[in-house]
């Protein structure tokens, strides 16, 4: 009995059933599968699939879903990001990890808060909490519509604009929830920029 039983084993008749099988569901799951759902999203949703790229004059600016480090008092200023060792770095996504009582938190925000501050001395406006945290992921695209009306004087005075036409753009810009439903209103600080800088200046006096 054990003999036949290890003539078996020794011809292949349980080891090649096992590497035919092995092959088979290697080339299943990491061939064919991955590319046919690659595949599927290139069809489907071409440009998610291609990282939501924000493309200007045949040029990638950016990405829908990554934001960016503003810091010209001219454009929109987006969330602070955790990422490190750069700003709003996609290979490093995460947030700070600090809790809300703990000092080094309670003294960035009081930094961010002095920054924008001085950066419009003139506003007395409360500082909306999104642009003086960083989200969980250190790469929100996204501000909330009051830290975007929060900038809209610092812009326009800035720019040389009016006011009421820096606030129709970030009306225009407002992604409202999924639905009606899922989600908060925001704004896309890279799109609004975009639509900014398409602005034509207003002539020299």
């Amino acid at each position: 009995m054990s003999n036949n039983n290890s003539d078996d084993i020794g011809s292949g008749g349980v080891l090649r059933p096992a590497i035919v099988l092995f092959a088979l569901l290697g080339a299943l799951t990491g061939l064919v599968y991955p590319l046919a759902v690659t595949g599927a999203a290139r069809a489907l949703f071409p440009s998610q699939a291609a990282g939501s790229l924000v493309v200007v004059g045949g040029r990638a600016v950016g990405s829908a879903l990554i934001g960016q480090n503003f810091v010209d008092p001219k454009h929109f200023w987006g969330r602070p990001s955790a990422t490190a060792p750069q700003p709003y770095d996609a290979r490093a996504s995460g947030g700070s990890n600090l809790g809300p009582l703990n000092p080094a938190l309670v003294d960035a925000v009081r930094a961010r808060v002095a920054a924008l501050r001085a950066a419009d001395p003139g506003n007395a406006a409360p500082v909306p909490v999104d642009l003086v945290t960083a989200s969980a992921s250190g790469l929100d695209p996204h501000i909330s519509p009051a830290a975007a009306h929060y900038q809209a004087a610092r812009v326009a005075r800035v720019r040389g604009l009016p006011l009421a036409q820096v606030e129709a753009l970030i009306a225009r810009h407002t992604e409202v929830p999924l639905g009606g439903l899922l989600g908060e209103p925001r704004v896309n600080v890279l799109a609004l920029n975009l639509a900014l800088d398409g602005v034509p200046a207003p002539p020299a006096r």
